[in-house]
């Protein structure tokens, strides 16, 4: 695991939180903010495997 990976993983877990949060609380801009950084930590997370792939 590299760091794109791991910056990845912790972007999803925060965006789950934050969704979570805003749907708790109905604060949409927070649970709509949350969907965004899942999504970024996925893209972050891909790139760090691809990027991991390609240096073997």
């Amino acid at each position: 695991m590299n760091k794109d990976e791991l910056k990845g993983r912790f972007d999803q877990v925060k965006g789950e939180a934050k969704e979570q949060w805003g749907k708790t609380t109905d604060d949409r801009p927070t649970e709509s903010e949350g969907k965004f950084d899942k999504v970024k930590g996925k893209v972050k997370e891909v790139y760090g495997e691809v990027k991991e792939k390609l240096s073997k």
